[in-house]
């Protein structure tokens, strides 16, 4: 005897007979980073603070006084994963954490940053504003470059506008940066660093225009990074 079917048995789906495959976690972030250190903020409003720097690999700016030229090209420079990172800067314990370059922008700052944030760490960033915003900060140092100007949208982010004078031409290009950006915005002006002259321009140029300050690059006094 064929017996009836329970029609009150719930049947088989069909993930209950064929297992849908296993999603692999996706793969941890990583950054080509040139280096990390502690050490102090040498340069802008900050000057003197703890700071941990993020230093990353990537830029296309091109400025001819950079101090940083191993940071241009990515190749030579491994990749990092953000959870290491964001490890080793709780480890450093520094009251905040740079983002710097290079040209950091180049590279999407959002899950680096996301990662610091619930971490508890207080984040800046130090840009050109070349290439397009990404992340979530809480101070941005914005550096503007004649070589290759700024993205429209980053002016009205900056916190702090820095800009390197190297020729009286700068100065110009300075007052002319400092119209985009928001009237709280701190404005400093920063001799380039291997010219006696720029030094003066700024020191003169500061006395008889009181809304900008003086960066002096004090790590390079010091002799730290």
């Amino acid at each position: 005897m064929v017996r009836a079917m329970d029609r009150s048995a719930r049947p088989e789906t069909v993930s209950s007979v064929y297992p849908t495959p296993h999603t692999p976690h996706p793969t941890p972030p990583l950054l080509p980073i040139v280096e990390t250190f502690h050490s102090v903020q040498g340069e802008g409003l900050w000057t003197g603070v703890s700071a941990y720097f993020i230093r990353l690999a990537g830029c296309d700016v091109g400025c001819p006084w950079c101090d940083t030229k191993i940071s241009w090209s990515t190749k030579p420079h491994g990749k990092v994963a953000v959870a290491d990172l964001v490890q080793q800067a709780q480890a450093a314990n520094p009251f905040m954490v740079v983002v710097t370059g290079g040209e950091p922008l180049m590279h999407d700052l959002t899950p680096l940053t996301q990662a610091l944030k619930q971490a508890g760490l207080r984040i800046h960033l130090e840009t050109s504003g070349a290439h397009p915003f990404s992340g979530q900060f809480d101070w941005i140092s914005l550096s503007p470059k004649r070589f290759k100007p700024p993205q429209p949208e980053i002016y009205a982010l900056a916190h702090e506008l820095k800009v390197v004078i190297a020729t009286a031409d700068d100065l110009a290009w300075a007052e002319a940066q400092a119209a985009r950006v928001p009237a709280t915005t701190v404005k400093l002006l920063q001799p380039e660093w291997t010219s006696d002259d720029s030094q003066q321009l700024v020191f003169d140029y500061v006395k008889q225009h009181p809304d900008w300050r003086i960066s002096l690059q004090t790590h390079k006094f010091l002799g730290v990074k």
